[in-house]
């Protein structure tokens, strides 16, 4: 049987620490960085020099690319790591006859801003991939934990099961266990969803709440993103599975979280702009909340969370005042 070969395209933490878990297969990686710095740094020390930089890049499984073409070329498997945001400038040179024949899997937990898609949508409306062909990989799982090789989970959403026992087999390895899953929307929905909520546990963090607040703000999350997928996507699920629960809890509460540590900035009084350029990485749920308000307008769910870190963000609303507001609204 001859060696899976995978193309992976994103230079950050999550398409670094899935590099890491392919290489603990038997596997081919054409890896496609957007820095040529980065790249030759890679080629010439194995190691990415700006995101977990303690992981060993196997030379023998892995090549690296700066063209996309190139690297999609003699690919089965194409997966996705680039933060939502750059999504369409990583697929703009290709174009759907670049990808007959393979199978897409998205790591992409944002949506495209603007056009308020999720990447499945994006690539299946621009690029033609059928969604029988497209896998979307869910947690819970950071990064950093997978360079410490720290017992994590992942999910592998699609609606071709085969496809998703595929991708989990593939991802499966000492310190991971990949699930396959058949809630594709659904897990992705969640994906983006979590990552709006880890920022209003932040800003609560930031501005002083205590563990016992937060523990009723993410259980009436879990009422609000249930709501929106049982209106958008409706379909039987159970929340409480690790695809949308575990995921939802590690982005809340972990140090990791990039989504919180935003979050927490904002609560103390760092502005949208500052917070940014201090932490130099996406927080996909900045952009993320635009976009669900924005498909919200068609459904009027009642999303008082989603709502709030909204106006927070992008009406510069006081947290202080939407957090004081919000909390008369849980039970």
């Amino acid at each position: 049987m001859s060696k899976p070969n995978i193309a992976v395209f994103g230079g950050g933490s999550w398409a670094t620490a899935l590099v890491k878990i392919l290489t603990e297969q038997d596997v081919k990686i054409n890896w496609w960085l957007r820095n040529s710095k980065t790249a030759a740094f890679i080629r010439k020390f194995h190691l990415n020099p700006n995101y977990l930089s303690d992981v060993y890049i196997d030379e023998e499984k892995v090549k690296v690319w700066l063209n996309p073409k190139q690297a999609i070329a003699d690919a089965e498997y194409v997966l996705f790591a680039v933060p939502a945001a750059f999504m369409e400038d990583a697929i703009k040179t290709l174009d759907s006859g670049d990808f007959v024949g393979k199978k897409v899997i998205s790591a992409v937990k944002g949506m495209i801003p603007e056009k308020h898609f999720l990447v499945t949508d994006l690539l299946h409306q621009e690029k033609g991939v059928a969604f029988e062909n497209m896998a979307v990989i869910g947690g819970p799982c950071h990064a950093e934990e997978v360079a410490l090789e720290r017992q994590s989970y992942l999910t592998i959403a699609s609606p071709n099961i085969e496809l998703a026992k595929e991708v989990a087999q593939m991802l499966t390895c000492r310190y991971i266990k990949a699930t396959p899953f058949d809630d594709m929307y659904g897990v992705e929905y969640s994906a983006v969803m979590k990552n709006i909520i880890a920022l209003a546990s932040g800003i609560c963090h930031g501005l002083g709440y205590g563990d016992n607040f937060q523990s009723v703000l993410i259980t009436n999350s879990l009422r609000e993103i249930k709501a929106f997928l049982d209106k958008i996507y409706p379909q039987h699920r159970d929340l409480s599975d690790t695809a949308y629960l575990g995921d939802l809890l590690v982005t809340a509460y972990s140090q990791f979280s990039r989504n919180r540590t935003f979050g927490n900035m904002i609560g103390r009084g760092y502005s949208v702009k500052s917070a940014q350029m201090e932490m130099n990485m996406i927080a996909e749920g900045y952009y993320a909340v635009k976009s669900i308000c924005a498909i919200n307008q068609k459904y009027q769910v009642d999303m008082p969370i989603t709502k709030a870190v909204y106006k927070i963000l992008y009406e510069r609303a006081s947290p202080n005042k939407e957090i004081s507001l919000l909390k008369e609204k849980f039970f």
